[in-house]
């Protein structure tokens, strides 16, 4: 208790009082009153303090958000401002509606919930033609299974009834079963490429860096080159991507090439030219060539100029789909009676 307090308190009482041993216990009672408020106090100012801390960084967050808000307000009054400026001519029937800069924020609002709309719908339809590619490339193998198994059938009885007639099949026979034959050997091809075709995008793709010049003599080495075709290579660069895929452009362009050259002597020329971010490839040929009108048609599946021989009319196809996986181009120029060249890009 504080000691003038207590002087201040002894002279008003009287002797007898002051005397009183009940006297020291009223002071250390209000002593204890006087230490337990300071206590008190003390908490109080800590309390206050910290949260006076709390209510600082609140306040410097508030600050910080209201800054945000206020140039978010800024950015919307300016943009009010510019819509309020514009006038759109809005033809309705024959007359011509002139829209205020608010009508033409509700026609934003408008288009932008139809946009979102077609987003939502254009996602359900990848979705559902996710679901139809994988149906389809299961229908493709089981399809083919079937398909092959009764050529299987029919070959194998074929063979039979030749072992077993060797000399008794007159030549027209003879000459029917050379021509089953091949249209089983057609059926098989058609086959395999329906399904090479169906699964182009399916695969998993495995790019790496390929000797383009290195891959095409192998093709040629391990291809049926008539003697009376000559193949030259030019100069290929080296690519990155899927060695399968590449294959099998180069092997249908090349097998392409043979087809079309109906003359005593033949030539083929494979090169490439450079250009900023791509490389052209060519496969260029001298045989009958295609009409111009069929320069586009030939890329269609099962659009083949000639029925004859083994072809399925989708070799070309596997060619333009692959190129185009792989974000490039294909075309043809041609001329007819003097060769075909057919062209395609490759990023590089």
């Amino acid at each position: 208790m504080n000691s003038l307090l207590a002087r201040q308190l002894r002279k008003l009482l009287d002797d007898d009082l002051k005397k009183d041993p009940r006297l020291s216990l009223f002071f250390k009672a209000i002593e204890r009153s006087y230490e337990n408020y300071e206590d008190q106090f003390s908490m109080l100012q800590r309390a206050m303090s910290i949260s006076s801390e709390e209510l600082f960084d609140a306040n410097t967050k508030l600050k910080e958000e209201a800054k945000q808000q206020q140039k978010v307000i800024a950015s919307l009054q300016e943009a009010t401002k510019v819509l309020e400026r514009i006038s759109v001519k809005n033809k309705v029937g024959e007359k011509e509606q002139s829209l205020t800069g608010i009508e033409l924020a509700k026609l934003i609002e408008k288009q932008a919930k139809q946009i979102s709309e077609i987003e939502e719908q254009r996602q359900k339809i990848l979705e559902d033609l996710e679901k139809s590619n994988q149906q389809l490339s299961e229908y493709a193998h089981v399809v083919s299974h079937d398909l092959k198994s009764p050529l299987r059938t029919i070959n194998t009885l074929m063979n039979w009834i030749k072992e077993d007639n060797v000399t008794g099949l007159s030549i027209d026979t003879q000459h029917n079963f050379n021509l089953i034959d091949q249209n089983i050997q057609k059926m098989d091809h058609l086959i395999n490429d329906i399904l090479e075709y169906s699964l182009i995008d399916k695969k998993p793709t495995r790019d790496v860096r390929i000797n383009v010049q290195q891959l095409v003599n192998e093709i040629i080495d391990m291809s049926t080159i008539p003697k009376h075709i000559k193949i030259t290579i030019g100069t290929l660069p080296n690519l990155y991507m899927d060695k399968i895929k590449l294959r099998q452009v180069f092997q249908n362009l090349i097998e392409n090439a043979i087809a079309s050259i109906d003359k005593p002597k033949g030539t083929i020329h494979i090169g490439a030219k450079e250009h900023l971010t791509t490389w052209e490839f060519i496969v260029e040929d001298d045989g009958k060539g295609i009409a111009e009108k069929y320069h586009e048609k030939i890329f269609e599946i099962f659009q083949s100029l000639e029925a004859k021989g083994t072809s399925t009319g989708i070799g070309l196809s596997i060619v333009k789909k692959i190129i185009e996986f792989y974000k490039g181009s294909v075309w043809v120029t041609s001329k007819v009676g003097v060769g075909t060249t057919f062209h395609f890009t490759i990023k590089k």
